[in-house]
Formats: C-alpha cells, structure tokens, sequence
C-alpha cells in the first residue's frame, strides 16, 4: 500500500480529541506530511494546523484526504460520504483506518471509478496470516500494555524507537493500529484480523531477527478492557515479549466507552506477566510511560516520582519529558543489547 503524500486531514465533526487521536498521531509523527485540516461544524478537535477548502488544499500540493478519526465500531457517518465524493470529484484520492471500507459505500466507490482515484483502506490487508504456535524467536520484542485504550501505548514506542536509535540500538517500530500503519508505512491493523489468526499475525510482523534486534510492538486496548481484552491478549501472546511498559492516564476513573473502573498499574503489571508467561517466561516489566497532560508540571514530576518509586520501575511521560530513564532499564535489564 503507498499512500500518496502530503495529506489533507480530515476530522469531520467528531466531539473530542480522541476521537481524532489517528489525526494527531500522523501530524506529530509526520508533520511534514500534514498541509492541512478540513473540519465540519462542531468539531471538537483541532491539529493546530490551517483549517483549508478543497482548493486550497489541491493549490498547497496535497494528494490524498486522510480520514483522521476513530469510533465506535469503525463506522463512517452517512453526513460525511457526500464530503468524501467532494474530494474525490477534486482530485484527491482518500484513505480511512475505519473497519467499513471506502469502496462499500456506492457514492464512493462510483466517484473514485469515474475520477480514477485511489481508495485505501489502511485498516484492512489482503495477506492471510497463520495461527500463532507461540515457537521461541531470535531477536528482543518489547510490547507496551495499558490500563486501557488511548493511553498513549503507540506514542511510547514511537518515542522509544527515537530514542534507543540515538544510542545505536538496533530498535523498529512494529504497527499493529491504523495510525501506525499510517506513520510507518507498513503493518498490520490487528483488530482487523480474524480472532484466531491475532497471534499469528504478530508472529508475522516480527519475525526471527538478529540477536540484538529490538522489535518495538504498539500494544492496543488493555487487557482488563470488556471491549478489546481478546484483541490485547492475541497481541500479547503473539508478541512474545521480552520486555513491556505499562501505560497509563493518571486522570480516568472508567475505562473509556465503558462503566468498569480502571484496573491499577499492579493489576496490569501482575496479569501481563501471567499471561505473556505463556510465550515467554522471562517477560519482564521496564517501565511506566504516564501521559501527564491532564497535569501542571510539578504535579507530574512528583506522581512520576511517586508511581516509579512505588512500582520499582522508571516512570516517565515520553512526550513530556523524554524516555531515556526506560532505556536505560533496557540496557541493564538486556545485557548485551
């Protein structure tokens, strides 16, 4: 899949930032891609980035609309059909990480066969992956974990990626969301594969490697999540982790989308290392990545300082102030990485 670059984002009129997360994750990630957002009214979220029409987006150089949002379910909103044939009829090919492909709306597929355009659905791929066998691998896998789901489990890899590489490490990102998929150009959109071939498909996408290969694997839902724990348990198995960082959002009290309370950084700690046993033994926790944005400074300097100490682990927000301390936990707890 090659996506044509740079990028129209578009938002439609989704009713907070998360719900735009995919959005936000390929502006931080790839702002040079990004040459603008197209919103409707009532759109709760915003890139920072300048808000364009179709002409002006076509006149900056911009060759595909990316459909920036996530839902419940994946679904693409009736009232934004009629926006996505507007850019189609204006030259642009689109690209969505929704479950419902583009080319099953008529409207869409029509307009992109008359306009010879090109349709991307990130979310879905036509490899056929096998079911997991859990067989030991050659090379380091990392996988982050969450108390739930848009905790900032992908930005932490990401962030780890960047730094390990900055001290010669030999670090990938693995994408196992859309977003990721987007912002790597390669991967898999693991709540797209059929249950049963989950692991198999993470058994894929990092496979044998060197012995000081590090496969960084973007971990998705949590395990404690009512809603996601099948597809964060596949991931976890398939993943065969080595190591893992916990992620979490000091601020919540439910799980997003739902009424169960968060589980606690423990909980998550104890039951990962449980489960992922069944893989790997030896899988160990290296880190706490908190996303502090909710919190002034000081306050997050000292509840890092109080999770970290309380959990024996390196606490950290990676956007914020850096993950160097969990790399440094890396090297000391792998020798030889």
């Amino acid at each position: 899949m090659q996506i044509a670059t740079p990028y129209l984002m578009f938002l439609g009129d989704v009713p907070d930032t998360l719900a735009a997360k995919t959005a936000y994750g390929i502006k931080d990630w790839r702002p040079d891609w990004c040459v603008g957002q197209m919103r409707l009214p009532g759109c709760a979220a915003d890139l920072g980035i300048p808000d364009m029409t179709l002409p002006e987006a076509l006149a900056k150089g911009c060759r595909t609309l990316v459909i920036g949002v996530v839902n419940a379910g994946g679904v693409l909103p009736e009232h934004w059909v009629k926006e996505i044939v507007a850019a189609i009829e204006a030259g642009l090919d689109v690209a969505s990480g929704l479950h419902v492909k583009l080319g099953a709306v008529p409207a869409i597929a029509e307009a992109a066969a008359r306009r010879g355009r090109q349709l991307h659905d990130v979310r879905h791929t036509d490899a056929r992956f096998p079911t997991g066998k859990g067989t030991k691998r050659t090379g380091r896998r990392l996988l982050t974990v969450g108390t739930d789901c848009s905790v900032g489990k992908k930005y932490t890899v990401l962030a780890l990626e960047r730094a390990m590489r900055a001290r010669g490490l030999d670090a990938d990102f693995c994408a196992t969301g859309q977003t990721g998929v987007f912002i790597s150009g390669k991967g898999v959109a693991i709540d797209a594969v059929v249950a049963d071939f989950i692991s198999g498909a993470v058994e894929t996408i990092s496979p044998d490697a060197a012995p000081n290969h590090w496969d960084l694997i973007e971990g998705q839902g949590s395990l404690f999540h009512p809603s996601f724990a099948g597809v964060s348990l596949g991931l976890l198995h398939g993943a065969q982790a080595d190591a893992f960082v916990v992620c979490h959002e000091p601020t919540r009290t439910n799980m997003r989308g739902v009424k169960h309370p968060l589980p606690t950084i423990r909980q998550v700690i104890d039951l990962t290392v449980q489960l992922g046993s069944l893989t790997n033994p030896a899988i160990k926790p290296v880190g706490i990545a908190i996303n502090t944005q909710a919190l002034a400074e000081g306050e997050a300097r000292t509840y890092l300082d109080k999770v970290g100490a309380g959990h024996g682990l390196p606490a950290t927000d990676p956007v914020r102030f850096g993950i160097d301390g969990v790399v440094d936990r890396i090297v000391a707890d792998f020798p030889g990485v």
